[in-house]
């Protein structure tokens, strides 16, 4: 069975979730949906481009009309398509609050939804890291993968969690300011803090996980790299040093490496990826730096580094796989996307 996909919403997240989708044996990426003729809309629809052939939808009127006067060819609207009963499953990558606009749409038409981060949890039936709980999105009609940041605490929590138990938890997320093509957010020149605590991702982290007891606090800072974490805590049982990184590196997409051979930084991290040429140099593994990982009885700390434009596209291939069912195996599906995208943990 082959699983039939749109994606709304040609952003850092829908062209990297639409080029995913193409490289997978069991999808089919069926068309693409957007309201403006962007500059990455046009070149991921180039004849060197990733999505080239694609059809090209548009979300609604006023998109369509946008983009047609820029000279786009645009098949007609997103809700016709639905209507052609010709997709299973839309990924709705729009910015956060349009996708909970258009859920009825994707209910009327009864095509199943992938949401992202940006919405609230209320907008699906589940929120979605598939290591932690793949099995409840089985056959769901909706799920909504939870953001970048909340995802990399996720995977690392449910390795400690599941192995050992956790009693308590403290992030301190230092957040990039804006993703780097983005020349408009800030800031420049501050540290912006998020002054209540707990910061969103904390309660986020309770949908996924919600017998974690966790607090977080958040900053931004003028960096456009990757997110770092500052994560520490308590289990309900001793682990030895070896223990904790082993059930990590066990977790998958989660990769440790050592500042003493290089990785120094966010920059040196990002670069690893740009010379093992992944594609725009997307980094789908939390990084945690190796030697950050300390244990003292109870207690344990480390650091970590999240690519925000692409931790989640994974997660995004196996939201699709248990929402359709058609892989009911975290683990086979993980392994298949996985192999797809060249992460090799």
């Amino acid at each position: 069975m082959v699983i039939k996909v749109a994606v709304n919403g040609i952003g850092t997240i829908g062209k990297r979730v639409a080029h995913a989708i193409k490289l997978q044996d069991d999808m089919k990426l069926v068309a693409i949906a957007d309201v403006a003729a962007t500059s990455w809309l046009r070149t991921v629809l180039e004849p060197e481009g990733p999505l080239y052939k694609t059809d090209l939808y548009a979300s609604n009127k006023e998109g369509l009309e946008a983009m047609r006067n820029a000279g786009m060819f645009v098949n007609g609207l997103l809700e016709d398509l639905l209507a052609s009963k010709k997709v299973d499953v839309v990924v709705d990558c729009t910015p956060g609050g349009i996708g909970a606009k258009n859920k009825a749409m994707y209910e009327k038409y009864g095509v199943k939804a992938v949401y992202q981060g940006g919405e609230e949890a209320n907008v699906a039936e589940v929120s979605f890291v598939a290591i932690a709980n793949y099995e409840k999105a089985l056959n769901a009609n909706s799920v909504r993968v939870v953001s970048c940041n909340t995802t990399s605490l996720a995977r690392t929590l449910y390795a400690l969690d599941k192995n050992f138990g956790i009693e308590e938890v403290l992030a301190v997320l230092v957040r990039r300011a804006t993703d780097p093509w983005d020349e408009k957010p800030g800031p420049i020149n501050a540290v912006v803090p998020e002054v209540h605590i707990p910061s969103h991702q904390g309660p986020d982290l309770q949908t996924v996980l919600p017998h974690i007891n966790i607090t977080t606090m958040a900053c931004k800072v003028p960096s456009t790299l990757a997110h770092t974490h500052f994560v520490s805590g308590q289990l309900k049982r001793k682990a030895s040093l070896d223990e904790i990184k082993n059930a990590l590196e066990k977790t998958g997409r989660i990769v440790l490496l050592k500042a003493s051979h290089g990785y120094t930084a966010t920059s040196r991290i990002i670069e690893r990826y740009r010379d093992l040429c992944r594609p725009r140099y997307d980094m789908y593994e939390v990084a945690i730096w190796d030697e950050s990982i300390t244990v003292k009885d109870k207690k344990f700390y480390w650091i970590h580094a999240v690519h925000s434009e692409a931790i989640v596209i994974p997660e995004n291939i196996d939201a699709i796989r248990a929402i359709t069912g058609i892989e009911k195996d975290k683990f086979k599906s993980i392994e298949k996307t996985n192999k797809s995208l060249g992460i090799k943990c």
